[in-house]
């Protein structure tokens, strides 16, 4: 079974595009769900996704593309072929035979309109490398299991407090050094929940 706590989310803003239906195949969402070698600031670290990150996942794994991680939204998985998986040159290339359903045909117009214009992935991470450098902890993702994959509306990193912890604690496990990072970072995040708690109530 998928250990689901350490699930982490990262994002690649406007790298998909939608190819229209012809008479034998349905619409495709196709881009790239992570981009190589792109590094991302991700407030407390820097990091990158290497070559080779996803090889193994794609091969052996069940991986459905779902609308902005929510399961209730899917719009293909890669055992039933309506969702294709492969890294190239530029990252991990996926192609979604959008379903004949209100979700698949909301998601075509809004990305046709450009309201939807990123996808993100959702893994656990097996394997990463840490360095420091010019003084910032720089992580590069080299192994992973990836859960889902798919078009969001609001692109985002390590957007969960249970995603923070569970990279430092991957982080602690090679050189325990600077824990007031990771913390500092956490009590922003729980700062911002509470005033979108506060902002939601109002309306």
């Amino acid at each position: 079974m998928r250990d689901e706590a350490v699930r982490e989310f990262r994002a690649s803003i406007g790298d998909i595009e939608l190819r229209e239906a012809t008479d034998d195949k349905p619409a495709q969402i196709v881009g790239y769900a992570a981009v190589f070698d792109r590094v991302a600031d991700l407030g407390w670290f820097k990091e990158e996704v290497a070559p080779g990150t996803f090889a193994e996942t794609i091969a052996g794994d069940d991986i459905r593309a779902l609308v902005d991680h929510t399961p209730s939204r899917i719009l293909g998985r890669n055992t039933a072929g309506t969702l294709r998986l492969a890294e190239d040159k530029v990252g991990l290339r996926m192609e979604i035979d959008v379903p004949d359903t209100s979700i698949g045909a909301d998601m075509v117009v809004s990305i046709k309109r450009g309201d939807v214009s990123g996808a993100s992935f959702g893994f656990r991470t097996i394997d990463d490398e840490w360095s420091t450098k010019d003084g910032i902890e720089h992580r590069r993702l080299t192994k992973v299991e990836l859960f889902d994959v798919g078009p969001v509306a609001f692109p985002a990193y390590a957007d969960t407090e249970v995603g923070i912890r569970s990279i430092w604690d991957n982080r602690e496990a090679r050189a325990p050094e600077r824990p007031a990072a990771a913390g500092k970072h956490l009590e922003q995040l729980r700062r911002l929940r509470r005033r979108q708690t506060q902002i939601r109530k109002t309306i």
